[in-house]
């Protein structure tokens, strides 16, 4: 799975912002926090859920339990919407 070229990622400092462009079929914009901005730079080559958790337990100090769950939760959001391709 990777991110859809039709959507567009902004960060700064803490906060990241998805965009659709007008090819996207999804009208509006997602705005989350570090966590969302980790995912998505996993997310710009194909990988798996699988590939980003193990990632993300590697490089943040956090229970495997709260990383899985916002990891799968994140995708699930982004697949709805149409971002992410796979």
């Amino acid at each position: 799975m990777k991110l859809n070229k039709n959507f567009l990622v902004h960060t700064t400092g803490n906060d990241t912002v998805v965009v659709p462009t007008g090819d996207a079929g999804f009208s509006g914009v997602v705005k989350g926090n570090e966590t969302l901005g980790a995912i998505l730079e996993f997310l710009k080559k194909d990988t798996t859920e699988e590939s980003i958790i193990e990632s993300m337990i590697n490089e943040y100090d956090a229970p495997r339990e709260i990383i899985e769950k916002d990891v799968k939760t994140t995708i699930s959001r982004l697949k709805e919407i149409g971002a992410i391709d796979g």
